[in-house]
């Protein structure tokens, strides 16, 4: 008789990932109709391809780089980040890293502590919360007041402080409430953080999506707050090049060293080919960005309209940016979102994400993501609206 596989109990904790369950099961059915993929329909610009190709052609991408990245690509980080984050921050400041999870994982590992606590304000992106965990800290859920569009509640963060409590993590413009965290919000966490010396470790990968007037603002600004934030960004959706893996932290200068400590062993060094796409991302036209936003925008307000037609069904908040949003199920069902959206897949063929996966006041939610062809946003409601 064989024995039982013995596995880490960290790891064995963390749950199984509902989008990636729900991406297993859309692949057994034809004709499905995607809400689900948070990941950008559009190629990347031609140019960046190009680029690599002239990089790769010239022997440049065969080899390791510097752990922290290219040293010309972390020179245009920092001219980005001044110019549209106004943070100031030199070379050694950052560390180019496999998309932004990597960087928040290596962020996570570098401030905390077995038996730590790390606040996540909730909704939440799951891999946050299981970042937390196989780091061996406790992830501790400060709600969102879902009444006034998901805000920061910041009453109830000061609340959750304990003499455990080592970071406050959270993602901004929202995955997956769409929220956008105002300058003042931030600003007031900002001292909440300085009062107790805690570590702010930012999500921004939505950073230029925003909507309808709404602002983003990096906590990383504020004067004197670079010491207690770890910045987290990616190219990945600014870019739509989700399969490059390429994305950046900035941080505190005495910080760094400590973070690539924690950066090398998980990736010794960011893929230089996608090193070298970054750098022509940043170099080359940036009218993609805005042609980005327009059509998101687009795509959200027709959502919107959908939705609003199946007004007995669901209630939402209307994102101030991301491509992404987090309705409330009305119907009884949806008290397990899980069962109801592995329903709505096998009844009407249609794909969403239950909220349960993005902390304990996720559950009765399902998470939308607009940045799909709006051909593809009126099939998946022209069934539900014939399911329902």
């Amino acid at each position: 008789m064989s024995k039982e596989i013995r596995v880490s109990q960290r790891v064995e904790s963390i749950p199984k990932s509902a989008i990636h369950e729900m991406t297993r099961l859309s692949r057994e059915i034809e004709d499905v109709a995607f809400l689900s993929w948070a990941k950008p329909t559009s190629n990347a610009p031609s140019h960046i391809g190009k680029e690599v190709s002239r990089a790769i052609a010239a022997g440049l991408t065969d080899g390791y780089s510097e752990s922290s990245g290219l040293v010309k690509l972390r020179e245009r980080i920092t001219e980005k980040l001044k110019r549209d984050n106004n943070v100031e921050a030199s070379v050694s400041q950052i560390v180019v890293t496999v998309g932004a999870i990597e960087g928040l994982a290596a962020a996570v590992m570098s401030a905390v502590d077995p038996g730590d606590e790390v606040i996540l304000p909730s909704p939440t992106y799951s891999t946050h919360a299981n970042q937390v965990a196989l780091a061996s800290a406790k992830p501790v859920f400060v709600p969102l007041i879902e009444q006034e569009n998901f805000r920061l509640d910041l009453d109830g963060i000061r609340k959750a402080i304990t003499a455990k409590t080592r970071a406050i993590l959270y993602c901004s413009p929202s995955n997956p409430t769409g929220t956008v965290f105002s300058e003042q919000e931030l600003r007031e966490l900002a001292e909440i953080a300085l009062e107790h010396d805690l570590v702010v470790i930012t999500d921004e990968a939505y950073e230029y999506f925003t909507f309808d007037g709404s602002k983003h603002f990096s906590i990383a600004s504020i004067p004197g707050m670079m010491r207690n934030t770890i910045s987290c960004y990616t190219f990945t959706k600014t870019y739509a090049m989700t399969g490059w893996r390429i994305g950046y932290l900035c941080a505190d200068q005495e910080r760094v060293p400590q973070i690539a400590k924690a950066h090398i062993p998980f990736a010794i060094c960011a893929p230089v080919a996608s090193q070298y796409a970054a750098l022509a991302a940043l170099e080359g036209p940036q009218d993609c960005i805005a042609d980005f936003r327009d059509k998101y925008r687009s795509a959200r307000d027709l959502m919107c309209q959908r939705l609003d037609r199946l007004s007995n069904i669901f209630e939402y908040h209307k994102p101030q940016g991301s491509y992404l949003m987090f309705p409330r199920i009305l119907d009884p069902a949806g008290a397990d979102s899980i069962a109801f959206c592995k329903k709505l897949l096998r009844e009407a063929k249609v794909s969403t994400t239950p909220g349960v996966d993005f902390g304990p006041t996720g559950e009765g939610h399902l998470r939308l993501s607009f940045c799909v062809p709006e051909e593809m946003i009126n099939r998946a409601f022209d069934r539900m609206e014939k399911y329902f």
